[in-house]
């Protein structure tokens, strides 16, 4: 009885063992007409675990502070569009992606700049690592910006970013461009003025959905009828995470880890980009963990490590990590830490392709 070669050893066999002659003949002869041999390629194709070119990565905030300052005095916000220090995983060079599915980078407006008003296909948030006061308008809404606030920029809307103070803001930025850019569905538009007109009070999205309440009716246009509630500031998430660890079980690998939800339906807070908070206490050693989901993690508060698939990354405050897909790792916790990350969880969900593995 003929016996069937594994997937791996075949595989292994096709990069050792050159094909016959007479099926190179053959693969030439069907190239011109748009066709391949699956067989010749399956291994590559359907891996038997994740297969990817993102490595795990640290960028240090305290090495890169004066990188992104001096970039406030070589190019204008205006001229620039967006001020923007892509976070490139060292393992896609070139393709502005963070990890396989994502896109993050650390964004700079300085005293009296306005980074003009545009719209995209793209959905963003905005994680306020520097500043005070300054503020970004979404949908004729302008949301104040507080150090550790979580803001959404709903796909296609009308988004400008201001700083009317005397110091300058940062935040990280996160966007779902790889995935928009893999359906070949981007679009940009820019809008007639440099800033759009106020058209909303502040703080209205926050009246209307965030006191777990909802309109019975006039719930607005479709952007807030898609994400409903666009801040979430960082004072009350912190309050909550506080009064979690006053009674709150800690899981062995995550500490105290909650997810930002949408307030309508209780599902994720963006449709193609779930977002957490973490709290590890002081003296924390996680158990192993991995997931399919890429993930890029930053630090709001303390100190500590993250050991992903056997490499330490020592981290303290506004540090960015990225934990690639499948990679087993491990957070400890010097001090009471706070841990703020986003990932591509929610599409995987979708279509059915998340999975996890606990390894202690």
């Amino acid at each position: 009885m003929a016996t069937r070669t594994s997937t791996a050893s075949a595989q292994a066999g096709a990069a050792e063992t050159p094909s016959p002659p007479g099926r190179q003949d053959y693969y030439r002869r069907i190239a011109p007409f748009g066709l391949a041999p699956l067989w010749e390629n399956f291994g590559h194709l359907i891996t038997r675990e994740p297969v990817q070119a993102c490595v795990p990565h640290q960028w240090r905030y305290g090495e890169l502070r004066n990188l992104l300052l001096e970039s406030g005095a070589i190019i204008s916000a205006q001229e620039a569009e967006r001020r923007v220090l892509m976070l490139e995983n060292p393992g896609m060079r070139g393709q502005g992606c963070v990890t396989q599915s994502l896109y993050a980078g650390l964004q700079l407006v300085m005293p009296g700049e306005i980074a003009p008003c545009h719209r995209h296909a793209q959905t963003a948030l905005r994680l306020v690592l520097e500043g005070h006061r300054a503020y970004t308008g979404v949908d004729g809404e302008r949301i104040p910006m507080e150090r550790g606030d979580f803001i959404i920029t709903p796909a296609w809307s009308w988004h400008d970013h201001g700083n009317e103070t005397q110091d300058p803001v940062v935040w990280l930025d996160g966007l779902d461009i790889p995935i928009v850019k893999f359906f070949g569905a981007s679009f940009i538009e820019r809008y007639e003025q440099e800033v759009h007109p106020q058209t909303r009070p502040s703080g209205e999205t926050q009246a209307r959905f965030g006191a777990n309440l909802r309109p019975v009716d006039g719930n607005g246009d479709s952007a807030a009828r898609r994400f409903p509630l666009w801040h979430y500031p960082y004072a009350r998430t912190r309050e909550a995470l506080e009064r979690l660890r006053t009674g709150g079980e800690v899981h062995p690998s995550h500490g105290l880890k909650m997810e930002f939800v949408n307030p309508r339906d209780g599902g994720p807070a963006m449709a193609t980009i779930s977002t957490f908070i973490q709290s590890l206490p002081k003296g924390f050693s996680g158990q192993p963990y991995r997931s399919t989901e890429g993930t890029v993690v930053c630090i709001l508060e303390g100190r500590g490590s993250t050991t992903i698939a056997g490499q330490r990354f020592a981290w303290g405050p506004n540090d960015v990590l990225v934990v690639p897909s499948w990679h087993p790792y491990v957070h400890e916790a010097e001090e009471d830490a706070v841990l703020f990350s986003f990932s591509d969880r929610t599409v995987q969900e979708k279509l059915g392709l998340w999975r996890e593995r606990a390894e202690g």
